[in-house]
């Protein structure tokens, strides 16, 4: 029984997601039509570029990277800059999730040997928006823009022209965040060990290559699957085991959730009509209960506007804590470094983030759309 609510506590969203299924299929009873719910492309995209980002991670590539700029930040401004930046552009090249898990030891790391402990929460917070944000611009930063991306067959010039301004208006809106922090200097004298492994390190680089053109439809993802699996079950197998099949299993149980409620008359007429009114305020505000993977899946079924759907579902990362699978990630993280803490983490995650959704959304309902 403990092992089944440590699993629960551990895979929330994607109990939540099977329990959603389950529930639909007693209103929809399995058939052939199934089958036409699923979007495999989206699906191995995803297993193939966490593959690859897991292996770049077991190699350090992107810890030394980060460390070796952290080096030479010289104060606390730059580098509160410094780390948000890195977070922010690493979540559009290894997705949201993995550059939290990457870089916040490293924000960790970096206050912890200057005596900065202080601003601790103020900094994951803002590495959590980063992580959030900063994974907009490209289709494969966010598992919901992969999705939306392969879904609507969305023209890659056209997906980065509707994310390129909230992209900028995100990073300003970080960097002014970034000013309330004192320029103070900083003396670093730690030394790391770690060394890139570079003939792996070019293998890996040159995989992630091949995964991009696969995210990109220049090359088949059956050829993915046939190909990058098979390298890194020689080179690296601990990869194909690390990679986050509880999201892949989220995907998968919300395709029948989200299929089978488009099924059903009246759930796709509420929501339809729903939508209608306003695409880009309903996927915030619903990101904000069921987190935006499973919004971007559920509210594809009942519209057409993908531009403000994309819009919505990547705003919508910001505000509540459950608003996005990566904030729960920084959440368990500062709550086991600093458990007497939580309550004003919570406090301070909450008004900031709320700023950030509330200013953003307002931008997109006016200048975006």
């Amino acid at each position: 029984m403990t092992k089944i609510i440590h699993f629960i506590k551990k895979n929330t969203v994607f109990c939540v997601a099977a329990f959603a299924a389950a529930v639909t299929m007693f209103f929809v009873p399995p058939d052939a039509e199934y089958i036409s719910y699923f979007d495999f492309r989206t699906l191995a995209c995803l297993f193939l570029t966490l593959a690859v980002v897991s292996a770049l991670g077991n190699v350090k590539f992107f810890t030394i990277l980060a460390r070796k700029l952290v080096l030479l930040s010289g104060n606390l401004r730059r580098l509160f800059l410094l780390l948000v930046v890195i977070t922010f552009i690493g979540s559009m090249i290894i997705a949201n999730d993995m550059a939290l898990i990457t870089f916040l030891p490293l924000g960790y790391f970096a206050l912890s040997v200057t005596k900065n402990d202080r601003y601790m929460a103020y900094l994951f917070i803002l590495q959590n928006i980063s992580a959030n944000l900063g994974g907009m611009l490209t289709p494969f930063g966010n598992p919901q823009n992969l999705y939306l991306y392969s879904y609507f067959e969305i023209p890659t010039a056209e997906f980065t022209s509707i994310m390129l301004p909230p992209f900028l208006l995100a990073i300003s809106m970080l960097a002014v965040a970034c000013l309330f922090i004192k320029p103070e200097k900083l003396s670093f004298h730690e030394e790391f060990p770690e060394k890139f492994h570079v003939k792996r390190t070019l293998l890996y680089m040159a995989l992630f290559a091949f995964s991009l053109l696969i995210v990109f439809r220049v090359i088949p993802f059956w050829l993915g699957l046939a190909v990058i699996p098979a390298i890194l079950y020689f080179v690296d197998r601990d990869a194909l085991f690390e990679v986050d099949y509880g999201l892949l299993g989220t995907f998968f149980f919300f395709f029948i959730f989200s299929g089978n409620l488009a099924r059903i008359d009246a759930v796709n007429e509420f929501f339809s009509a729903l939508l209608l009114k306003d695409t880009l305020l309903v996927s915030v505000l619903s990101c904000q209960f069921i987190s935006n993977v499973p919004s971007a899946i559920l509210l594809s079924r009942f519209t057409g506007d993908y531009h403000s759907l994309l819009l919505g579902v990547n705003i919508g990362g910001t505000g509540t804590l459950i608003a996005s699978l990566a904030s729960l990630i920084t959440f368990s993280e500062f709550r086991i470094l600093y458990p007497d803490q939580t309550k004003k983490y919570l406090v301070l995650f909450t008004v900031i983030n709320v700023i950030f959704a509330v200013v953003m959304t307002a931008a997109a309902k006016f200048f975006f759309l």
